[in-house]
């Protein structure tokens, strides 16, 4: 069987934002492990969920796993990135849903298994792909990409102090020879950052790979891809839960949803009738749902979560 051992964060949470109905349609836009796919199966009875993942050691996985519900129709899963929500849901005749829950950034797996490239911890190839069919990886973007697109990369995706610093020293080692592993691109971070800056704030290297691994998945793009096609798929009284794990995604879905649970900007004094301009959505959730002080004792990697929620009314 394939081995797949993942912490689900914040995963009663979640689902109990969902508010399951037990016949009703139901999505999970990251399946990896399968924690929340398994706890919506458990809620339905003649309802139908459909689990997306891009990670084909994901599938593997929750095809053995889950195979009796499979056999069944009760679940159907489907190896393609999020993005394509609406067109892959089209395929079975679903044109809306009551439900859909997010798990956003990097399973633990994924992050553990060593020749994946994710972590600064293991010496591997640079590749950082969730999606291994797709072809851009993070050796690519290391090697290949001008200084000034990585120097944006690094700001924007990683929201490092020092982007300029380090673009310009990997500029100058892939002058030497290309930067193939981890543990190469971690020294040359650790040369390019001041000393005392990486004494402090945790590994030095953290933000310089997130931003790559949001580079090479397109994350924030797949997010508000799939976000907006989320909304728009919600039947009346649907509900999206969504936990991220990093600044980046959290300010992106918190906007999105207010933008969607607000009423617009009308003229001054321009006559309206009562209830004409209310917005057809309605947060769940004022303030983002965090880990419980147990949860992240026993979890680290739950420190960052923040849940969101929003409803079609």
């Amino acid at each position: 069987m394939v081995e797949f051992e993942h912490i689900t964060v914040l995963l009663h949470e979640a689902i109990a934002l969902l508010d399951i109905k037990p016949n009703g349609i139901y999505v999970d836009a990251t399946l990896g492990g399968g924690g929340h796919t398994g706890l919506i199966l458990s809620h339905l009875t003649t309802g139908t969920l459909y689990s997306f993942d891009q990670d084909d050691i994901a599938i593997q996985y929750n095809q053995e796993q889950y195979a009796d519900e499979i056999a069944q129709g009760k679940l159907v899963l489907i190896h393609q990135n999020f993005r394509t929500l609406t067109s892959a849901l089209a395929e079975f005749d679903v044109s809306a849903v009551d439900g859909i829950v997010y798990d956003l950034g990097v399973s633990s797996v994924q992050f553990d298994d060593g020749q994946r490239g994710f972590s600064y911890n293991y010496d591997a190839e640079l590749d950082m792909r969730m999606d291994q069919r797709q072809s851009l990886t993070a050796k690519t973007i290391v090697n290949d990409w001008s200084f000034h697109e990585l120097m944006r990369v690094l700001s924007r995706y990683g929201e490092d102090r020092f982007p300029k610093q380090i673009a310009r020293k990997i500029e100058q080692h892939r002058e030497k020879g290309p930067i193939d592993t981890t543990f190469e691109l971690v020294d040359i971070i650790k040369e390019a950052i001041p000393a005392p800056a990486r004494r402090k704030g945790g590994h030095p290297a953290k933000r310089t790979f997130q931003a790559l691994r949001v580079a090479v998945n397109d994350e924030l793009g797949a997010l508000e891809d799939s976000l907006t096609q989320a909304i728009d798929l919600l039947a009346q009284h649907g509900r999206i839960s969504v936990i991220t794990f990093q600044s980046l995604e959290d300010r992106l879905v918190k906007q999105m949803f207010r933008e969607k649970a607000s009423a617009p900007d009308l003229p001054p004094g321009l006559p309206v009738l009562p209830g004409q301009f209310e917005p057809d959505y309605t947060l769940l959730t004022r303030k983002p749902i965090v880990p419980s002080d147990k949860e992240m004792s026993l979890n680290r990697r739950s420190e960052s979560a923040k849940l969101r929620g929003i409803e079609r009314k």
